[in-house]
């Protein structure tokens, strides 16, 4: 067994448990924080020790079916990301949960085992691993949406379970299928329906597509996702804008690639159609972004146009489609991670939460909206912040595969982003009477999102920090 992958999928268990020791009284500051910090090291040396794109199997369930787990790419890249970010995350919630002390060791407990299910996710071996910590992320994240027991956070909490079930129950539908025709749930280069016939693979990838389609916020299965926004900032900046929607990606490009196949997919001959759904999504996800007040709900919808960048080049089976739409994975959780940081800063010492009411407050908090500059501007994608280099290899990626249309629609949804990103920015720092009071960065809540901003700054002056690992995850996968 890889005493590193333990570490990573296990120890979040016991981080949750130690909240509760009455022994630690700071526990649910210090347990959470350490266990993320210890997560991201043992995933990080995953990729530097030898044997982490073994499989180790922990539970043989039955002949062929077992709970097993590999550090191969694709799987690295996505545990790196969300346990990288769950260091900075928790710092943040930390500081979050100080001035809103409603029931913090539950919080921590569920924010904590949250952790757990997304490495399970991302370090899966096989369909049946994968499906079992989806499932498990939805109930682990549920206490998180409904945490402040309003009726607006209950009614978001059924919505996230009715919308997170549904598909989930689609994805066992898949993965029975998978299982019959093939005869195996193993991830395998190459994908395990190659010999199936075009009915069957196109059966499978519309109920992949359905099923990881929720979290991933493919429209119209978007909805939880705005509904959401209710939970504490924390939840929403890590967990719906980092963790379940890229668990939703994930387990897209995860099956698709692994289960189905890129030679399958091919043969199935439904990329235009996926393409068009995604492209939706980018576009219509943008234009009802334009029409919020709610601060958080404009990030929201805005996330849910984002993650249309990705699926868009899952979906398309092209390599340099899917090198832009990985790079954006990471880019995307970085720039938006930020985004979320800084309106939980702004809720949480002014009060405001509407974009309307924001008027001069770049000038109150100039820390906190010059990392949301900075980030805001990296999704319209403007150099020289990361979003721009996603935009960038989506750009050619698309030249090479002969698609222009994909071309008009990184384009208008650029533009779309700089009409509702710029008149917070301008409104922030051009109107109003506030004075400047410089907020110092004493708080968590001030420096990580100048941290993970100032992250987006160095992804996007160094892309070759990132563009060898998502190429190398884009060979692994298409064979």
């Amino acid at each position: 067994m890889n005493v590193l992958i333990l570490i990573a999928v296990a120890l979040p268990v016991l981080g949750a448990v130690a909240v509760w020791l009455p022994s630690l009284r700071r526990a649910p500051l210090v347990a959470p924080l350490l266990t993320a910090v210890l997560v991201a090291l043992a995933v990080a040396g995953l990729k530097l020790m030898p044997g982490g794109g073994e499989t180790s199997t922990w539970w043989q369930v039955a002949p062929g079916l077992s709970i097993a787990f590999r550090a191969d790419e694709a799987a690295w890249l996505f545990a790196m990301l969300a346990a990288a970010l769950w260091v900075p995350a928790t710092a943040y919630a930390n500081s979050y949960m100080a001035h809103h002390r409603h029931k913090v060791r539950r919080f921590f407990t569920f924010f904590t085992l949250s952790l757990t299910a997304t490495m399970g996710i991302a370090l899966s071996a096989n369909f049946f691993t994968l499906y079992l910590f989806y499932e498990l992320l939805t109930f682990v994240t549920w206490p998180l949406v409904i945490h402040n027991e309003t009726p607006d956070a209950r009614r978001a909490g059924r919505v996230y379970l009715i919308y997170s079930l549904a598909g989930a129950a689609v994805v066992l539908a898949a993965m029975v299928a998978t299982w019959w025709v093939a005869g195996t749930l193993d991830f395998t280069p190459g994908g395990l329906l190659a010999g199936a016939s075009p009915a069957v693979i196109r059966l499978t990838v519309i109920l992949l597509t359905l099923g990881f389609g929720v979290k991933a916020a493919v429209m119209p299965l978007h909805a939880w996702l705005p509904a959401a926004m209710v939970a504490p900032t924390p939840v929403s900046a890590l967990l719906h804008a980092v963790a379940v929607v890229n668990a939703g990606c994930f387990g897209l490009l995860r099956t698709f690639y692994s289960v189905v196949g890129s030679a399958a997919l091919e043969a199935a001959a439904l990329s235009t159609s996926l393409l068009a759904l995604a492209s939706i999504t980018i576009i219509i996800g943008s234009i009802f972004a334009l029409r919020q007040d709610l601060l958080k709900r404009r990030l929201a919808y805005s996330t849910v146009s984002q993650l249309g960048y990705i699926t868009l080049g899952v979906f398309s089976g092209s390599p340099g489609l899917l090198l832009g739409s990985l790079m954006h994975f990471v880019n995307h959780g970085l720039m938006k991670i930020t985004l979320f940081f800084c309106a939980g800063a702004i809720i949480t010492r002014t009060g405001i939460e509407h974009i309307s009411k924001m008027e001069g407050i770049g000038r109150r908090m100039p820390w906190v909206m010059g990392a949301f500059t900075l980030a805001a501007l990296g999704m319209v994608g403007i150099i020289p912040i990361n979003g721009f280099q996603s935009k960038w290899f989506l750009f050619q990626g698309a030249l090479t595969a002969g698609r222009p249309e994909v071309i008009v629609i990184l384009l208008a949804s650029a533009l779309l982003n700089a009409f509702y990103f710029f008149p917070i920015i301008g409104a922030a720092f051009f109107k109003g009477e506030e004075k400047w009071q410089s907020e110092g960065l004493s708080s968590a809540l001030i420096w990580t999102p100048v941290l993970t901003a100032a992250l987006c700054i160095v992804f996007g002056l160094i892309p070759s920090l990132l563009h060898p690992l998502a190429a190398e995850t884009v060979q692994s996968l298409i064979n």
